[in-house]
C-alpha cells in the first residue's frame, strides 16, 4: 500500500487475519483509464477510506489505531452505508459536455453498489472546465462537478484545479499493477511455452544425433563391406589372371605334344611302309629259294 497514509497501511496489514476488512475504496472499484483522473478527483480523500463488513469491525480497528497511536482513518461499514439519491433523472445529464454520473463510470461487485452511489452518485463528470462552468452557472452552483482533466467545481461556487500529481494517482497505479501482473502472467505463459518448445527441440536434437550416430555406424559398416568386397574382387581377378596364364601355358604344351604325336605318326608310317617292302622282298626271296630247291631236286 505504497502511497497510502500510515494508519491505512497499519490497518491493511491486518487484512489477512481479519475477514471483516474488505479493502480500501481504491481496491473495490475499477475504472477505465480515460476516467481515472476524474474519478480520483471526485473521490478525493475518500479513496483511502477503509471498507469493512460492519460497524463492529470498524470500531475494533479504530480502537487498534488509538491503542497503538498509529493515527486516524475513516471507515465505511457496508452494513450502515446507504446509497444517496443519484442524479439519474436530473436534467443536468442532458447538458453539453456531460460524460455521466461518476458512479456509472466505475465497475464494482454487486455488494458495493450502495457504497459507490453513496460516494459518487451525486457527482457529475464533464469533459472540460468551460462546459463545467456553464453547467455550474445554469444550476446556480448547486452541483458538484469534476472534469476529465481533474478540475473540481463545488456547490457554492468554489473551484479546485491545477497540476495533478501522478504519484497520488492510486487508481492509475492499481490499474498499472494489474496490467503488469497480467503482462507478467502472459510472459510466464510464454516462457512456459518456450520451455516446452525448447524441451521438444532438445528431444528432437537428441533423436537426430542418435540417427546421425546410427547412420555413421551404418556408413562405417558399409565402407568396411565395400573395402572387403573390393579386396575380394582384386584377389579373384588375380586368381583369374593366374588361371588364364596357366591355361595358356597348358595350351602351348598341348600344341607341342600334338606336333610330337604327328611327327611320331609320320615316322610310324614310314616304318610301316619299310616293313611292307621288306615283307614283299622276303616273300620274293622265299619263292626264289623254293624254286632253286625245286631245280636241285
Amino acid at each position: 500500500y505504497d502511497g497510502y497514509g500510515n494508519s491505512i497501511r497499519k490497518v491493511m496489514e491486518r487484512k489477512t487475519d481479519n475477514d471483516g476488512i474488505l479493502g480500501v475504496v481504491a481496491d473495490i472499484i475499477k475504472v477505465q483509464k480515460q476516467y481515472e483522473v476524474a474519478i480520483e478527483t471526485a473521490l478525493g480523500g475518500t479513496i483511502q477510506n477503509i471498507v469493512t463488513d460492519n460497524e463492529q469491525t470498524a470500531k475494533g480497528l479504530i480502537a487498534y489505531l488509538k491503542e497503538n497511536k498509529f493515527g486516524r482513518a475513516t471507515f465505511l461499514p457496508l452494513s450502515s452505508i446507504s446509497g444517496r439519491n443519484t442524479l439519474e433523472k436530473d436534467a443536468c445529464l442532458n447538458e453539453k459536455g456531460v460524460v455521466g454520473i461518476a458512479s456509472r463510470l466505475v465497475r464494482v461487485s454487486f455488494e458495493y453498489e450502495n457504497l459507490v452511489n453513496y460516494l459518487l452518485g451525486r457527482i457529475l463528470v464533464v469533459d472540460n472546465i468551460d462546459n463545467a462552468l456553464a453547467i455550474a452557472r445554469k444550476y446556480k452552483y448547486s452541483l458538484r462537478i469534476v472534469t476529465l482533466e481533474g478540475e473540481q467545481l463545488n456547490p457554492g461556487g468554489s473551484m479546485t484545479g491545477g497540476a495533478f500529481r501522478n504519484s497520488s494517482n492510486l487508481l492509475g497505479r492499481r490499474r498499472e499493477i494489474e496490467e503488469l501482473k497480467a503482462s507478467a502472467a502472459q510472459i510466464s505463459d510464454s516462457l512456459d511455452k518456450l520451455k516446452g518448445e525448447l524441451a521438444d527441440t532438445r528431444k528432437k536434437l537428441a533423436s537426430i544425433r542418435e540417427d546421425n550416430e546410427a547412420a555413421g555406424k551404418s556408413m562405417r559398416e558399409q565402407q568396411i563391406a565395400y573395402n572387403t568386397a573390393q579386396m575380394n574382387y582384386k584377389q579373384a581377378s588375380q586368381k583369374r589372371d593366374e588361371i588364364i596364364a596357366s591355361y595358356q601355358e597348358s595350351a602351348s604344351e598341348a600344341a607341342k605334344l600334338d606336333k610330337q604325336i604327328e611327327d611320331i605318326r609320320g615316322g610310324l608310317s614310314d616304318v610301316t611302309s619299310s616293313l611292307a617292302s621288306l615283307d614283299d622282298k622276303n616273300t620274293l626271296a622265299q619263292e626264289k629259294a623254293a624254286e632253286l630247291n625245286s631245280r636241285l631236286e
